[in-house]
Parts: C-alpha cells; sequence; structure tokens
C-alpha cells in the first residue's frame, strides 16, 4: 500500500451514513490548580451530552474531586475553596465516573487539548489508559466560520469569552466546569448552524483542515 492510499483510507473517521445530529458528544471543562501538566491538578469536571442538537442537562455530569493541591490565585478564577462542602471523591473514583459517563463519544471542548492532557495525566497517575475518544476544539471550528479576507484580521486564539460574545451567549456561570461546558456546547451547535449556512456539513467535515 503507497503513502497516498493510506492517507486516502485516513480520509474518513465516519461513515458517511452518520450524521451530526445522531451521533453522542460530550462537551467537558476542567478546573484546574493552574496550567502545568506535571504539576497541577484537576478540581472539577464538568460535562454535558449534546445529540440530535440538544443539550441534555439531565444528562450532565459535574463532580468536585479531592485534592492537596491548593492555589488560591486560581481559586479567586473559580471559586473552588480548599474547604468547599462538597462530597469530594479521589481522583480516581472521579475518573472512572468520568468513563463511565464519556462511553467512546466524541469530545468537544475549547482549547481541547488542555482538558484532554489534564485527564489524562490524571488517569497516568492512576494507572489507566489515556482517552482515545476523538476530539473537536470549538476554538479551531470557530476559526472555519470566519470570512477569508486580508481585510479582516483573524487572531491566533478565540477565547471562550469571544466566542461567548460574538454568539450572545450568557456568561453568568463563567468559569464554573458545567457553565463552561454549556457555553461551549450552545457555541459549537451555533459553529455548526453558521457552517451550514455556506454548504452541507458532515460529521466528517469537521475534523479536516
Amino acid at each position: 500500500m503507497g503513502l497516498f492510499s493510506f492517507w486516502k483510507k485516513e480520509e474518513n473517521l465516519f461513515d458517511e451514513s452518520i450524521t451530526i445530529e445522531e451521533t453522542r458528544f460530550v462537551v467537558l471543562d476542567t478546573e484546574t490548580t493552574g496550567f502545568d501538566y506535571e504539576n497541577d491538578r484537576i478540581l472539577c469536571i464538568g460535562a454535558l451530552a449534546l445529540q440530535n442538537g440538544v443539550i441534555s442537562v439531565q444528562d450532565s455530569f459535574e463532580i468536585y474531586l479531592h485534592q492537596d493541591h491548593y492555589d488560591k490565585s486560581t481559586a479567586q478564577i473559580h471559586g473552588i475553596l480548599k474547604d468547599l462542602l462538597v462530597k469530594r471523591p479521589t481522583e480516581l473514583e472521579a475518573l472512572q465516573q468520568f468513563l463511565d459517563f464519556l462511553g467512546d463519544s466524541i469530545i468537544i471542548a475549547h482549547h481541547t487539548v488542555f482538558d484532554v492532557t489534564m485527564i489524562n495525566k490524571a488517569l497516568e497517575r492512576n494507572g489507566l489508559p489515556q482517552l482515545t475518544n476523538k476530539t473537536l476544539d470549538t476554538a479551531y471550528l470557530y476559526k472555519k466560520t470566519l470570512i477569508q479576507s486580508h481585510l479582516f484580521e483573524r487572531k491566533d486564539h478565540y477565547t471562550l469569552d469571544d466566542l461567548a460574545d460574538k454568539f450572545d451567549i450568557s456568561k453568568k456561570d463563567r468559569h464554573t466546569a458545567l457553565g463552561d461546558a454549556y457555553i461551549t456546547a450552545i457555541a459549537f451547535l451555533k459553529i455548526v448552524k453558521k457552517l451550514r449556512e455556506k454548504k452541507a456539513v458532515s460529521l466528517n467535515q469537521l475534523f479536516k483542515n
């Protein structure tokens, strides 16, 4: 098999008969003690299931992890205090519950690499295998909706606040894991709608450059 035929085989991740609507996505966000993959820890995982264009609040997941790592500076952002009176499972218990919720769904997040890497580092610490789920990043997908023009300056990085402002999404629960997951889920639906204004969009096309 030549190199060309190998790449051709890899082009489509999904059967073309599988629609975006029937696919189960899990939109997630993590709140952490900081941004260092090795030394920081997850404080909270928030996730929502998204299917048939509907964000299912009933099918949601929010868990606060027991952590000895604590950073006062980041607590001011996400408000998760060390003595927060919430029953908090161990990292291992929280990960097992999250994996049950996630199943084989496609992960959506804003700047997905950060959340997935933090979760993978936690899985590694607990002797569990890495995530193998396909992932989509709303920061990247949003760029696909922007017009290509020298008159329009595209930024390298679009924050979740940028998307919330652009799509007029309430930021009431911003900087909580479940709140940010909800904003990300709405942004994803708006992005798909915007992409479809130009042409039909398949699940495979969401993954293509």
